[in-house]
């Protein structure tokens, strides 16, 4: 992989890492068809890209990361999310992972991604419908929401399905307001990336430091222009809008996939 492509890569992981669709599916697709990688070097190649994403979280909360370290507790609201969220992630995650090793998903994956828009689709109408919003934010979510989401945050781990997209619309479902959907699926990631890291870091471990430089700069850089730009969406369009906007998006990357 070269310096351009190196870009492309990170180009493509920080434009869709946020949206409801698999980031890691979209930059597999371009190192294996554009680059010509094999599978698993491919793989791994996508799995540190995240990094870049993750710092760009880290930067554009460093407040909420501040505080969570600053009051560490189990009582802290935000500290509670991230440690539940990513123990009750572990225990969808870990079965599939497993299941993996001996079943094929990847249909699966294009059906359930499918479903995740159709999802956000009939969300969006019947909050239209019945004139209902979405009315929790971060303060306001109860120890089940909490539950719920880490444990459909698990099911990213099957290649393909979109993490974002899992747990924004689980969030939406449970009657979130759009931006605060966003912010708790944004800060969910970053231990979810570290684990990810953890797991593959011996493959990781034989990317180039150039090259892992600049997957790193460039997911940042990208990752963090396209976060701003989905939060302001967020906080400007009517929450039957945005539903219905992330669904469509979803489908039509499915749809796309199968031409």
């Amino acid at each position: 992989m070269n310096g351009i492509e190196a870009i492309i890569a990170g180009f493509i992981q920080g434009t869709i890492e946020w949206l409801p669709i698999s980031s890691e599916a979209q930059t597999m697709l371009f190192m294996l068809n554009q680059l010509n990688m094999d599978p698993q070097t491919a793989l791994s190649y996508a799995f540190y890209l995240h990094v870049g994403t993750m710092f760009a979280v880290v930067i554009k909360f460093k407040n909420e990361f501040y505080s969570v370290l600053k009051n560490f507790s189990i009582n802290h609201k935000m500290t509670r999310i991230l440690i539940f969220a990513t123990i009750f992630t572990g225990f969808t995650a870990l079965p599939l992972y497993f299941a993996l090793k001996m079943v094929s998903f990847e249909n699966s994956a294009a059906t359930f991604t499918l479903l995740i828009g159709l999802m956000l689709i009939f969300t969006g109408l019947i909050m239209k419908k019945t004139g209902a919003f979405g009315d929790k934010d971060t303060q306001n979510l109860s120890d089940k929401d909490i539950v719920i989401l880490g444990m459909a945050q698990g099911f990213a781990i099957i290649p393909g399905i979109s993490r974002s997209g899992v747990t924004v619309a689980t969030l939406l479902a449970r009657n979130v307001k759009q931006e605060s959907a966003l912010v708790i699926s944004f800060l969910i990631s970053v231990p979810a990336t570290i684990c990810i890291f953890c797991v593959d870091i011996d493959s990781i471990r034989l990317i180039p430091p150039g090259t892992m430089f600049l997957l790193t700069v460039s997911s940042f850089v990208f990752g963090y222009i396209s976060m701003d730009f989905l939060l302001k969406f967020a906080r400007k369009t009517p929450f039957w809008i945005f539903c219905i906007f992330l669904g469509l998006v979803t489908v039509v990357f499915v749809l796309i996939g199968y031409i």
